[in-house]
């Protein structure tokens, strides 16, 4: 099976720039997408052989996921089951005979960490969530979770030490994350790659310096590291500050 996720940075926008293009060139099982940033209604995409799910912010313009999948999943749902959580439509979650399927959009700590208290309680939630998902089959989960894990997941490290995506406190929540019992699929396979980025800031000419950050993550169940066959980063792509992020299964 073929997993894509992508942050379109504002799906309208990204329509625009060739996203159904490469969405029927990849031809994924299941395609995810983070930061819609769309209302019900605003958009009629055309994905034939596909169920669409969506998961709307209450905010307009903001945040959103979606989901587009060949095979009709038994459940879905969309939130983690918390109110306080669950008001900027991050997360929808597809069930499938042997595995659940998540895609998130978690929440960036903002400029100055304004928001990093709130990040901090976001990180358990989910992790919590997925755990008691666990306790009933696999999980896979997919999405833009904002946060750069290593040093060399991000091109300028010593210099972004205290900024939203790679401060201690996030990239420890991540660290917990994998500890218990997740799989960071691309390094996995590639524990030590560098200058492999799936996001780079809209100034400076980053992009073209490849001045990134790999914020965007497959990660799995570690009893489903058996199937695992390759994670993909398609630094290609465009039409986004993002690049599109793979999983191929054997499924």
């Amino acid at each position: 099976m073929k997993f894509i996720s992508w942050n379109v940075n504002g799906l309208r926008a990204c329509v625009q720039k060739g996203f159904l293009d490469f969405f029927r060139e990849a031809d994924a099982d299941i395609f995810c997408v983070q930061e819609t940033k769309l209302q019900e209604g605003q958009i009629d995409l055309e994905t034939p052989g596909y169920h669409q799910y969506w998961n709307y912010a209450e905010k307009k313009g903001y945040s959103g996921t979606a989901v587009f999948t060949k095979k009709e999943p038994l459940s879905v749902s969309l939130g983690i089951g918390q109110e306080e959580h669950d008001r900027e439509g991050r997360v929808i979650t597809l069930e499938y005979g042997g595995f659940y399927f998540v895609t998130v959009y978690t929440p960036n700590s903002q400029n100055e960490l304004a928001r990093l208290p709130y990040r901090m309680e976001w990180e358990e939630a989910f992790l919590s969530y997925l755990k008691k998902l666990e306790e009933t089959k696999p999980v896979i989960f997919c999405g833009d979770l904002n946060v750069a894990h290593r040093e060399i997941d991000l091109k300028n490290p010593k210099t972004n030490r205290k900024n939203a995506g790679f401060t201690d406190e996030e990239r420890e929540k991540f660290s917990h994350l994998l500890e218990a019992g997740f799989v960071d699929t691309f390094r996995y396979f590639y524990p030590d790659q560098e200058g492999i980025y799936s996001w780079w800031s809209y100034r400076f000419k980053a992009r073209e310096k490849n001045a990134g950050w790999r914020i965007d993550y497959f990660c799995v169940s570690d009893c489903l590291k058996e199937k695992l066959e390759d994670a993909r980063i398609l630094t290609q792509v465009m039409g986004s500050d993002h690049c599109p992020v793979e999983l191929d299964m054997n499924w």
